[in-house]
């Protein structure tokens, strides 16, 4: 999950590099945006600091956190170290 919002220049920075993995990891994970400002409680909910951040869940739990944009590589290496199941 990709929290983020339209005044956040990081965010817009890395979104083309999210969708890109979102079609590459078709079928596998499903890679959804979410805008901070439309659900001001999600933020909350798992302590968000600082957009952009990007959350890995399997199975609804929580498996890691990020905050700050990454590179398509980076953010593809984040993906498949944490949920080995879409690499």
């Amino acid at each position: 999950m990709d929290l983020w919002a339209e005044w956040c220049g990081s965010c817009k920075q890395m979104m083309p590099a999210f969708e890109a993995l979102a079609t590459e990891f078709e079928g596998k994970a499903k890679l959804v945006k979410f805008n901070a400002d439309e659900n001001p409680m999600t933020p909350g909910k798992f302590g968000v600091r600082g957009l952009p951040t990007l959350l890995i869940f399997e199975n609804g739990k929580l498996l890691s956190m990020k905050t700050g944009a990454m590179t398509k590589a980076k953010l593809a290496e984040w993906i498949t170290q944490t949920a080995p199941s879409v690499a």
